[in-house]
């Protein structure tokens, strides 16, 4: 099992992510927010600016401080898109 660093340290199986998007429409937004009411939400910002939302197969919603295109590259495996957290954050 492969996993992914997510921001700050936090790594989630590369094998359990079904989409990752932008947190900024409209459904998404709403999506987040219905996962906070039945809390299904793990939020690894450490308190910075939402960037990514990772949605799992078990149902779960991440809430990341690192930039969706940034975490794409590290599940393609491209290590130059792979830049620090501090940078991204």
């Amino acid at each position: 099992m492969q996993f992914i660093n997510i921001g700050f340290g936090n790594m989630v199986a590369s094998t359990r992510i079904i989409a990752l998007v932008s947190p900024d429409s409209a459904p998404v937004k709403r999506l987040v927010g219905d996962a906070r009411e039945q809390g299904r939400v793990i939020d690894v910002t450490c308190g910075r600016r939402t960037r990514a939302v990772i949605i799992t197969d078990s149902d779960n919603v991440i809430l990341s401080a690192i930039q969706a295109e940034t975490i794409a590259g590290r599940l393609a495996g491209d290590e130059d898109n792979s830049a620090d957290e501090e940078s991204d954050a």
